[in-house]
């Protein structure tokens, strides 16, 4: 049997001082926060506060962990490289983009390691690999790079390595 979901129309449309859920019920966010704005507390098993189920990472989870051990687990201790950033860039050519957004990479601490650039009509198509700077957090270097060029002359996307290699995995 599936996983039970309680939403945030099912704390309203129930109400009451308290909601009792299953252990294996998963409580959407927007469900703790109309919850929490109602004032009704949220209860796993019948006793206590609710705490989120173990996820379930499929029958093949566990043969996983075995064969693809160089991936770190979502949301938990990654098992190997941390510190990785898939940078892309689309936009319309023009002299110095790349050096515009390698001077910020630089300047963050960032080591590149693959460049794949492609320009077609007049745009061009930029993919970097980057390992982040020793000081440097994902957080600031995304929001610094996103925060160049524009919807007309390029947009700049970053995402963190561990993301892309659970995409593309399968």
């Amino acid at each position: 049997m599936g996983r039970r979901f309680l939403t945030a129309e099912d704390v309203r449309r129930l109400g009451g001082p308290a909601i009792a859920v299953d252990t294996d019920t998963v409580v959407t966010p927007q469900a703790l926060e109309a919850a929490a704005s109602l004032g009704i507390q949220i209860q796993s098993g019948g006793a206590g506060a609710y705490t989120a189920p173990t996820p379930d990472r499929g029958p093949d989870a566990e043969r996983g962990l075995t064969n693809l051990s160089h991936l770190p687990e979502p949301g938990g201790a990654a098992r190997g490289d941390d510190r990785g950033v898939i940078v892309t860039v689309i936009g319309k050519n023009r002299p110095g983009v790349l050096a515009e957004i390698t001077a910020h990479l630089a300047a963050a601490g960032c080591n590149i390691h693959k460049v794949s650039q492609e320009i077609v009509e007049g745009y061009f198509h930029l993919i970097l690999t980057v390992e982040l700077g020793p000081s440097a957090s994902f957080e600031s270097v995304k929001a610094d790079l996103e925060a160049l060029g524009g919807p007309e002359d390029f947009v700049v996307r970053a995402m963190h390595q561990r993301v892309f290699r659970f995409m593309h995995r399968i």
